[in-house]
This record gives structure tokens, sequence and C-alpha cells, in this order.
């Protein structure tokens, strides 16, 4: 996909059995709609919160009048669930990803689909009551280890924020192990998703960044 040829609307990604994502190539405002005097919403960031490259995950290209194309992003941050335009020059290269979390938090079920297929699933703990995990579309930005404890041996950040917004890195939710796997399945965190250990080791291998992610 690139900023010449016929395109005109172009959905990017099912956000199921396909995804794409890019990385900022050059800081712009994002707008509410895909023209210039549109309403900006946020601004595009090169880092996230603990330091590597922003992910935006990208939705759908569309050319303007002046025959500009513009890509529909879902923008990380508070609110959670915001979707704005971008120019296609603002970001770099765009990336495929085939694979899909889900996350139920009624069953306490995580399910990690590739191709529209079942490669993995886990007992999770989520959010107690009063800081619950939230519902909604999102992705993963980034993969992290060597925390240890309480995170266990690997970790992933979400587009997804808790209601905590003083927690450490403004409250990002990630995915992680535990040191206390006996309260999974359950609601036992500040919105996080705990994994048993074994099982987020396994998902290490699997789910790479880019990868969609739905909270039901």
């Amino acid at each position: 996909m690139g900023s010449r040829g016929p395109l005109l609307n172009e959905r990017l990604s099912d956000e199921f059995s396909v995804t794409r994502f890019a990385r900022v190539h050059r800081t712009e405002k994002i707008r509410k709609d895909p023209k210039r005097s549109a309403r900006s919403i946020a601004r595009l960031r090169y880092q996230t919160e603990d330091g590597p490259p922003e992910v935006y995950l990208v939705l759908r290209a569309r050319r303007d009048s002046k025959k500009r194309v513009w890509i529909q992003i879902r923008v990380p941050g508070r609110p959670n669930g915001r979707k704005g335009w971008v120019r296609r020059e603002a970001l770099g290269p765009v990336r495929t990803v085939r694979t899909h979390l889900r996350i139920n938090r009624t069953t306490l079920r995580a399910t990690l689909y590739k191709a529209g297929k079942t490669i993995w699933s886990s007992p999770v703990g989520i959010g107690a009551k009063g800081t619950e995990t939230p519902r909604g579309r999102f992705w993963i930005r980034d993969r992290l280890k060597g925390f240890g404890g309480s995170y266990g041996p690997f970790a992933f950040a979400t587009a997804a924020y808790s209601k905590l917004s003083e927690w450490p890195g403004g409250g990002v939710i990630g995915i992680h192990g535990t040191d206390q796997p006996g309260l999974i399945p359950g609601r036992p965190s500040h919105g996080c998703i705990r994994v048993p250990n074994f099982k987020v080791v396994q998902l290490e291998r699997l789910m790479p960044v880019g990868t969609s992610v739905q909270i039901l």
C-alpha cells in the first residue's frame, strides 16, 4: 500500500485474520475526519510511555478531493477506543500480522488465533471491581521482559488504559505473568491481564507486536 494509484476507500485490517500496523515517520496531528480542516483529536508520537517506538493499528485508507491519501488509525491513550485520520506520509511502512487475541471477561479466558484458527488458550486474571479491565478493541504495542516478580517472565504492553492514570507508565494495561498463580482464574488485578507463567512463555513465541486484541 502506498500513496499513489487509484486508491479511494480501502479496508486495511479486519482485526481478526488480518491486521496491519505502522510506526511513525513524522509526527503530526491526528484528525477526526480525513481532511486538513478537521478537528485535531491527538498527535502522533514516536515513542510509547516505556520508550520503544509507538505502534498504530491502521484500519482504512481513503483519498480526498485533492488526491491526498489519508489513513484511519486506532489511537492509544485516554479515552480508550478513539480513532482518527493522518496523512499517509506521516506513517512508515505498513506491516501485516495474522494473529488476534480475544479476552473474555465473563469466562476469564484468553484465546489466541492465527489466520482465524486457535493456536493458544489460557485462563486469566483480570481487573477487580472498581479497576475493571476495559472492554474494547486494542492491540499489542510492545513486548517486554526482565521484570520478574509480580510480572512474571514476560509482559506485553497493550493500547488499553486502566482507570488508574497515576499508575506507573500512565496506566497502560499489560498482559503478563504472575507470582500468584492461585489467583487465576479470577479478578485480582488493577486492570492488567495476568497469565500463568508457563502460558505467558508460550505466548511470547506466538504473539508479535501489532496483534489485534479484543476484550469482551
